[in-house]
């Protein structure tokens, strides 16, 4: 999972980049980049680390330019080396730098289709640098021979990424820059990948700006004016008009499940649904559950384990009709566990990340509440965790359905042996998270819980829950992927490296 953020100004737009990839620094926390366009030239700084690490104010200083884009990495199908960090770059048509967000499930074989048709060498493991190649060769041959800047086209910009939509399979949200042109942002064709689109009249004219999450426009008081459909593009010219097209390959919309569950931001606006309100009523189905299966409760203190699971936690606490209780508090300047690379440092990290306030637990009977749980490593301490504080018996229940089946769409669910809840039954998992009693959400209710009163979405990506893809996946691919993504695959390649 990545973030993406694209700004076109009537004055410069670094900072401003700089200031919503730090709102959107959860979505990723390996590398950071920044690619500005200052009349023809493309400026650009990338490295891996935070934000705040990457850039220093002589950095963003340098980053001159009204246009620009920003990225946040979180690695999944490439390698995490510092050549993959993104915004990417190309010198030809013009010059395009790309982030993406997502993961395309036929990167290998359009990898070396690029290279035997398109004579388009790919120098990294990474799928975004797949994506780049592919939209730059698209949009070579849409423009021909002798085709200046001055006489692109958006019918030729979107015709490239018409073309890019029908080699491409997979999820992607990406923003652009092409030289001499503006500022370029599109969606994959079924729309799993977030992307929305924003404006701001300001003193000198109209401001524009893409981005993941919508809470990434507010931080910087632009208005939302949609999100991206699937298959959309939109191209704000150098001009300062902005262009739409829907590409005559996009799907019925079916975005991914697991933003609400636990990626995107509470304030967020995720295709005309509120982040915040889907959680509070996945709590209200989890409690539903419960009094349903287990009427006779002896719960006396319903717990969140902080921070993505308090929304859902307090009103399943008042519907149980059990106290609310913050047993557990977090070091907040330790990065989300789960997009950790590597099983070692996410379980070093969850003692570091969390702690107990044993007078909350000591002597009762208290249910954990939690997002979701995936590889079962944070939950399995947590509950140990409890124990140790003195509660007398402890319950987990996740907000979600069991995680079963390895995520293709950018997300690092890779390999179904880490998934806890792979080839397991409920009390398998029981046992070995340590838990007395464990409760998941149901499917059904938590898409239901997600849609609320809206009905004009086909679905969801609810691949990682059900083990239907949406995209389709080839013979083999699950296991070529698990391969090349798994934990023990990461560490040899960063020994090597």
């Amino acid at each position: 999972m990545c973030g993406i953020v694209g700004i076109f100004g009537q004055a410069p737009v670094a900072a401003r980049l700089y200031d919503a990839m730090t709102v959107l620094q959860h979505r990723g926390q390996d590398a950071a980049g920044i690619t500005t366009l200052d009349e023809g030239r493309m400026r650009s700084t990338r490295g891996l680390g935070l934000v705040s690490d990457v850039f220093v104010e002589e950095s963003v200083a340098n980053l001159t330019g009204q246009v620009g884009i920003g990225h946040v990495r979180y690695p999944t199908a490439g390698c995490d080396q510092p050549d993959e960090a993104q915004p990417m770059y190309v010198n030809a048509p013009f010059g395009i730098a790309l982030g993406h967000n997502g993961n395309l499930i036929n990167s290998e074989s359009l990898s070396r289709e690029l290279f035997a048709r398109d004579r388009r060498h790919i120098n990294t493991e990474s799928d975004s640098e797949v994506l780049l190649n592919c939209l730059a060769h698209e949009l070579s041959f849409q423009l021909g021979r002798g085709t200046i800047q001055a006489d692109v086209s958006p019918e030729q910009i979107f015709a490239a990424v018409d073309a890019v939509h029908g080699r491409c399979r997979g999820a992607y949200a990406a923003v652009a820059l092409i030289a001499g042109v503006g500022l370029l942002a599109f969606r994959d064709v079924h729309g799993i990948r977030p992307a929305v689109i924003g404006q701001r009249q300001s003193a000198e004219g109209m401001e524009f700006m893409v981005a993941s999450e919508s809470v990434a426009l507010d931080i910087l008081e632009f208005e939302l004016i949609d999100d991206l459909a699937p298959g959309e593009s939109v191209l704000i010219d150098l001009q300062g008009q902005l262009h739409r097209h829907v590409s005559e390959h996009a799907q019925p919309h079916t975005p991914c499940l697991f933003e609400y569950v636990y990626f995107a931001r509470p304030e967020s606006m995720i295709d005309d649904l509120s982040v915040h309100k889907s959680r509070l009523r996945m709590g209200e189905a989890l409690a539903e559950k419960i009094l349903r299966e287990w009427p006779d409760h002896d719960i006396d203190a319903v717990v969140p384990v902080p921070d993505t699971s308090r929304t859902a936690c307090l009103p399943l606490s008042q519907m149980l009709n059990v106290k609310y209780r913050e047993g557990l508090i977090k070091n907040r300047y330790i990065g989300r566990t789960f997009i950790m690379p590597g099983q070692e440092a996410r379980a070093r990290s969850v003692r570091r990340k969390l702690n107990t306030i044993p007078l909350e637990l000591r002597g009762k009977n208290v249910l954990l509440v939690d997002d979701s749980i995936v590889r079962g490593t944070t939950s399995t301490q947590i509950v140990q965790m409890a124990r140790d504080a003195g509660a007398k018996k402890v319950y987990l229940a996740s907000a979600s359905p069991p995680v079963r089946h390895p995520n293709v769409y950018g997300i690092d669910m890779p390999s179904a042996h880490e998934l806890v809840a792979a080839n397991r039954s409920v009390a398998e998992i029981q046992a070995i998270i340590g838990a007395d009693r464990l409760i998941y959400q149901d499917l059904e209710a938590m898409e239901q819980a997600v849609l609320g009163s809206n009905t004009t979405l086909a679905g969801f990506d609810n691949s990682c829950f059900s083990g239907r893809y949406v995209t389709g996946l080839d013979d083999g691919y699950l296991d070529e992927l698990e391969q090349r993504r798994s934990d023990q695959a990461k560490q040899s390649r960063r020994q090597q490296a």
